[in-house]
């Protein structure tokens, strides 16, 4: 739909900003909100990550503003400090075109820095819950004369339990104020505190028919759970991203797979909720310059966060429901752009990933990591498939399992690049297809057992016939002993043994005999 900002009642200086910033069309929730929102009305609006909900409600919030008042007069709260500082930067980038005043309150920075800054009367406030609940009870934010309370991720902001924080908020204010919601999802919680206090809400709803984006494509990759470090460095080695995030679901992991991974040559940093103010924005404005590739985080520390032209998310732990999934691949593939988002789990949790993709409508498919590229399941041939599927190191040292581990055979049924199998390829723990008969076997056929010691495997090999023989041995040759001098030498230990502290004249005797 062809509509200009103008047409939407934005101001002409705002247009421009946008138009200056390469925004010359706004985006369906855009379309739909703005237009309520300088109408007065309270809006609930549901949309997808990515798809531009900031300005959304920051164009009408600064257009109710009225620059010649020196009061509070809008608010937006937002669940993390990392969310909050990007919805303060837009604010504070397009308010300057209406010359308004804008203030960040958020937790981990100094309370009385905030306090000597709010004597410059700032028109409009971006911060999260805690601190602003906390600057209201000491008196130090009034909020009688606020027009529009803004909450955005507002399922997230319900979810951590700050509900009676906004409770008292909204107390302070006036009962005429205007309310807005902002969120990918819409929880009970979240309708019950609508059902409180709005007043004729207008619902917006743009993810009716999809809630990620189609240029974003799914994956899933199945290992054991101590090999996931190995995984995700495999992976990341053969799409070599730009950039990556990296979630879990422990917050008592992110400092042990900082460890590997950075062990394994990569710049990685670390974002989780306990982390102060200042090490947060100093970890995210390196990644977002480049000067480290991947991020590892924590759902409630990556809420919200706009990475531009982020290329990857993978998942190390998968999401816990549906509504977890859109957030994490809603870091990627922002705007239109392409992206791609890989799970890496155990075998028990398959279940999770078509449970997912049942409920999101999306096409999640299993890969397999074989010589540079993922693979299909349905891709390799059933001569790769059957055959025996033996896990191993690799000769990058990976933990490898089946025909990856041995390298004897590719997908498409072609040989190794070497012609021949390796010495000892594939002498690992054999987890299907046909196996070497057991010790028991060999023991009972009269031929030596072959050892799982690496040194035996070389010594030994199987010939067509299913044969056990050293690779010393010609092939046609049978088995032959050689003359034996063990009875002689026996005889003369045993002689040994009876002369052993004998009288001299018994072994004079036993000589001469």
């Amino acid at each position: 739909m062809n509509v200009l900002w103008e047409t939407m009642g934005v101001k002409a200086e705002l247009a421009a900003k946008l138009r200056d910033n390469g925004i010359d069309q706004p985006t369906p929730v855009q379309s739909a909100a703005i237009p309520e929102l300088l109408a007065g009305h309270d809006v609930t609006a549901r949309s997808q990550t990515g798809t531009g909900k900031t300005l959304a409600f920051i164009l009408p919030a600064l257009q109710r503003i009225e620059a010649d008042n020196d009061a509070l007069q809008a608010m937006v709260l937002a669940p993390t400090q990392e969310l909050a500082m990007q919805i303060y930067r837009v604010a504070e980038l397009y308010g300057e075109e209406l010359s308004l005043r804008v203030q960040q309150l958020i937790g981990g920075a100094s309370m009385q820095r905030q306090v000597e800054k709010l004597r410059q009367k700032p028109h409009l406030v971006v911060g999260t819950p805690g601190r602003i609940h906390e600057l209201v009870q000491a008196g130090k934010l009034k909020l009688h004369q606020i027009k529009l309370l803004v909450i955005d991720e507002a399922d997230q902001v319900f979810d951590l339990g700050s509900t009676k924080e906004v409770d008292t908020l909204l107390t302070r204010m006036d009962r005429q104020r205007q309310l807005a919601f902002f969120s990918a999802t819409r929880p009970q919680t979240m309708e019950a505190f609508e059902q409180k206090w709005m007043r004729e809400p207008k619902t917006i709803d743009v993810t009716t028919d999809q809630k990620l984006p189609n240029q974003v494509e799914h994956y899933y990759i199945v290992c054991d759970k101590r090999d996931k470090t190995d995984t995700a460095r495999r992976l990341i080695r053969m799409l070599n991203p730009r950039s990556a995030l990296l979630f879990i679901n422990d917050t008592d992991e992110i400092a042990n797979y900082e460890a590997k991974l950075s062990y394994e040559g990569f710049a990685v940093e670390t974002l989780y909720g306990d982390a102060d103010k200042q090490r947060r924005a100093a970890t995210l404005a390196r990644f977002r310059d480049g000067r480290c590739q991947l991020l590892v985080a924590t759902d409630v520390a990556a809420r919200g966060l706009d990475i531009a032209g982020l290329p990857l998310v993978v998942q190390l732990d998968p999401a816990t429901d549906a509504e977890h999934y859109v957030h994490r691949a809603g870091r990627t593939g922002r705007m239109g752009r392409e992206g791609t988002v890989v799970t890496i789990i155990t075998p028990q949790q398959r279940f999770i990933m078509s449970k997912f993709a049942k409920q999101l409508g999306i096409v999640l498919e299993e890969k397999q990591m074989y010589r540079g590229r993922l693979w299909d399941a349905d891709e390799q041939p059933s001569s790769y498939q059957s055959g025996p599927q033996r896990e191993g190191r690799g000769r990058d040292g990976a933990w490898r399992s089946g025909a990856d581990a041995s390298g004897s055979r590719a997908p498409g049924g072609k040989q190794a690049a070497t012609g021949q199998p390796r010495p000892g390829a594939g002498l690992g723990r054999e987890t299907n297809g046909p196996s070497l008969p057991d010790r028991g076997e060999r023991r009972s056929a009269g031929e030596r057992p072959v050892s799982d010691n690496r040194s035996d495997a070389v010594r030994y090999s199987r010939t067509e016939e299913g044969v056990i023989r050293k690779k010393s041995e010609p092939a046609s040759a049978s088995p032959k002993s050689a003359p034996s001098t063990k009875p002689a030498q026996k005889a003369v230990r045993e002689r040994d043994r009876k002369d052993k502290g004998a009288p001299k004249w018994l072994k004079a005797k036993r000589d001469s005999q």
